[in-house]
C-alpha cells in the first residue's frame, strides 16, 4: 500500500469527521448562549428564576439532541463512505 493510497483513504473520511466536529462546536456555542441568556434573565427578574431555568434546560436538551443527530450522521458518513 503506497503513501498516496493511504492519504486518499484518510481524506475520503475527513468530511464526516469535520462535520461531526463542527456539530460539537456548534452545540457548545449554542448551549453557552442559552446559559448566558438565562443568567441575564434571572439577574433582571429574580422572581422568574424557576421558569427561566426550566426553559433553559428544555432548550439546551433540544440543542444537544440536534447536535447528537448531526454527530451520528457525520460518523456514518465516515464509516459508510
Amino acid at each position: 500500500m503506497s503513501l498516496i493510497t493511504i492519504f486518499l483513504d484518510a481524506t475520503a473520511n475527513a468530511g464526516g469527521a469535520i462535520g461531526a466536529g463542527l456539530a460539537a462546536i456548534g452545540a457548545g456555542i449554542g448551549i453557552g448562549q442559552i446559559g448566558k441568556g438565562a443568567v441575564e434573565g434571572i439577574a433582571r427578574q429574580p422572581e422568574a428564576g424557576n421558569d427561566i431555568r426550566a426553559n433553559m434546560i428544555l432548550t439546551a436538551a433540544l440543542v444537544e439532541g440536534a447536535a447528537l443527530f448531526a454527530i451520528i450522521v457525520g460518523f456514518l458518513a465516515m464509516v459508510l463512505k
